[in-house]
């Protein structure tokens, strides 16, 4: 998870929305800026271009309706990280709030060894009760927590592990590079997979936290 903050203003159509006795949330413009937002990708697993896509309740609404249509309560999640969430971790770190993506890099570990069947670490030494239970969350989404979400779980680790593996062929390529022009050639791609844009993109900074040389050389590029 990194920090993907909201636009403003809410748009309009949500407290008009919010007046009728079945309002819907997903009005006018909401899903063009909760898309554009959260740069289409889904806000806990960061996989990008999900299939199955869901306007999410950061707080359960649980029948409120000052949660269920408040913009900055609406996010944009996979169906599979939707469902593993529900209504069972919370207080959570928000990554829409500057102080909780503060957190989420710093008191966050997020660890993919790059070779097959290897599950996700996400680490933390914090008692914070909003990060351990992000922490937890987050290995349930990588991990699995039953059958079928194991399945969809090794799916999504498979999709991480394939971007892992992309951008560590252009780490390496940056440092073997014999010309400027290759060296620059390489350091658009890992600009590119550190972007924010980026599918994985807390994996793939913390890869270069992790190395005081590449943190040296790439380090600039992995703040918001």
């Amino acid at each position: 998870m990194i920090y993907l903050p909201k636009s403003q203003p809410a748009p309009d159509c949500l407290a008009q929305e919010q007046r009728k006795a079945s309002g819907d949330y997903k009005c006018g413009c909401v899903l063009k800026r909760l898309k554009s937002d959260f740069k289409n990708k889904c806000y806990i697993c960061g996989s990008t271009a999900p299939t199955s896509i869901n306007v999410e309740h950061f707080i359960p609404h649980q029948g409120d309706l000052t949660l269920k249509f408040a913009w900055p309560n609406l996010f944009w999640s996979c169906g599979h990280c939707n469902n593993t969430k529900l209504a069972q971790y919370s207080p959570l770190l928000n990554c829409t709030e500057w102080a909780d993506a503060a957190l989420l890099s710093q008191a966050l570990r997020y660890i993919c060894k790059p070779f097959p069947h290897e599950k996700v670490q996400i680490e933390t030494d914090s008692t914070d009760i909003s990060v351990v239970n992000t922490q937890q969350l987050l290995l349930a989404v990588f991990n699995g927590t039953t059958t079928l979400k194991n399945i969809e779980a090794d799916n999504l680790r498979e999709q991480l592990l394939h971007e892992i593996k992309d951008y560590q062929d252009w780490l390496i390529d940056y440092y073997k590079a014999h010309d400027d022009d290759e060296k620059r050639h390489c350091l658009r791609k890992i600009k590119s997979h550190l972007h924010a844009a980026s599918a994985f993109t807390a994996f793939k900074r913390q890869i270069v936290k992790d190395n005081p040389r590449m943190f040296k050389d790439f380090g600039s590029y992995c703040n918001d």
